[in-house]
């Protein structure tokens, strides 16, 4: 080959190689909580066992395909998202802790990848010992998961839990969660880190649907005979429909786009 060819060649390497689509830029989305959070699809037999038991974290990837993410860059700087759901039911901050389901995360966490953390469902059940909290250990456990998820250089999120179906008042769902939501804000100030007050705005949003309407559309309430995995009914005022799952995850899509920006 001479010389000529050789130049020409490199010309024409170079120019495809300028014209190839960049290399996308992905993070992971990891979700650590409870069984609100949870994504039941993971579990054998979903559809025969569980179906239509919905965490909102089950639901939440579509909130973050590439055509909704310009609306959270201020806290995800990525072309695309992979939404990693390692919520389980019955876990509080510190049996999430004593099973090992942290350090599997810990140990995967890049950089710029986020933990969004929801835990006080099972923290705050003092007659379940085996998985209550105080809230000085909530807080403890809570400071833990922000201070590894920045040691690797990844962004924590601190979420109160979502309301449960109860107690109402004069048309308005009520706080059930006692000094639990207070105690994770006082973290996320303490440690300056990004705060969605997840109880608030489902309570507000609960309310705004009405009482009848979120307990038959939002929450696993239905009569004998009518849901193939249930079939003796269901009353719980505490886990979702899909319904109420998507609606749950499009109050965090929401408040993270009023997220602080972060550099």
């Amino acid at each position: 080959m001479n010389k000529s060819a050789g130049v020409v060649l490199a010309f024409v390497f170079f120019a495809l190689v300028a014209f190839l689509p960049a290399k996308k830029k992905v993070v992971k989305v990891y979700l650590i909580g409870d069984s609100t959070v949870a994504d039941y699809t993971l579990e054998a037999d979903y559809q025969v066992k569980r179906h239509p038991l919905a965490g909102w974290g089950q639901v939440f990837q579509p909130f973050m395909r590439r055509d909704s993410l310009d609306k959270v860059k201020n806290i995800i700087k990525a072309d695309s998202v992979v939404v990693d759901d390692r919520a389980k039911g019955g876990r509080s901050t510190r049996t999430f802790f004593e099973e090992g389901r942290w350090a599997e995360v810990y140990k995967a966490l890049q950089k710029n990848d986020v933990v969004m953390m929801q835990f006080g469902h099972n923290d705050a059940s003092k007659e379940k010992t085996e998985r209550y909290v105080t809230i000085q250990g909530y807080k403890e456990f809570l400071r833990l998961y922000v201070n590894q998820t920045r040691q690797k250089g990844a962004l924590p999120i601190i979420l109160t839990p979502v309301a449960r179906n109860y107690p109402w008042k004069d048309g308005k769902l009520t706080n059930v969660h006692g000094d639990y939501p207070q105690a994770a804000k006082e973290v996320a100030k303490e440690l300056e880190v990004p705060l969605i007050d997840l109880n608030e705005l489902s309570m507000a949003a609960f309310s705004a649907k009405g009482q009848e309407y979120v307990t038959q559309n939002y929450f696993m309430n239905f009569p004998a005979g009518t849901v193939a995995a249930y079939p003796e009914g269901q009353k719980d005022n505490t886990h979702f429909q899909p319904e109420g799952a998507k609606a749950v995850a499009s109050l965090v899509y929401k408040a993270m786009q009023l997220l602080p920006v972060v550099k």
